[in-house]
């Protein structure tokens, strides 16, 4: 019966990742699936969600198409954040070191006005600083500190950003951002 339930849960969070409409998904992301959302969340088409019940998304965070966001040992987003197309932020993998490929973890963080630009990968025990940037394409496997840019695989700094950040998402930028 619980791999029923489960395939179940699967199946209905690959359902709702396709419904065209972002009101009906954060909707049911909330009250079906135990996600935490701050208002004004913007999730576009596609995004796969695991371990939801571990993921905190904060106001006016804006979330592109084909994410993958596993919540499986924690997982919080900040406030107008912006989650570019096809990133993916693993909390959860395999321990290449083990002889029985056993799995390990830890949370990650994206703190508040980060973008994550498209592609990028962030590992397991991450914290993503205030402001910082990681470019397209790059891998994270260690954190990034705030105003920070990073890119590469690994991710190493490549720039700085202003400090004096003070932009916030609503409605109206939607439009503009699609």
């Amino acid at each position: 019966m619980r791999y029923f339930l489960t395939g179940l849960a699967y199946l209905a969070l690959r359902w709702i990742s396709s419904v065209p409409s972002n009101t009906l998904r954060v909707l049911f992301l909330k009250r079906v699936c135990g996600v935490r959302i701050g208002p004004q969340v913007r999730i576009y088409l596609g995004t796969q969600l695991r371990g939801v019940k571990g993921i905190v998304v904060g106001r006016n965070t804006l979330i592109g198409n084909d994410c993958r966001l596993d919540g499986r040992t924690g997982l919080t987003i900040g406030a107008n954040v912006n989650i570019s197309n096809e990133v993916m932020i693993w909390t959860l993998h395999h321990d290449i070191t083990c002889s029985q490929f056993s799995t390990i973890g830890a949370p990650v963080v994206v703190n508040d006005r980060a973008w994550l630009c498209s592609r990028a990968i962030i590992l397991p025990g991450v914290t993503i600083g205030e402001g910082a940037v990681v470019a397209a394409g790059a891998v994270v496997t260690r954190d990034v500190p705030p105003y920070t840019i990073v890119g590469g695989s690994p991710a190493r700094k490549i720039g700085t950003r202003p400090t004096e950040l003070s932009y916030e998402f609503s409605p109206s930028d939607w439009v503009r951002l699609i």
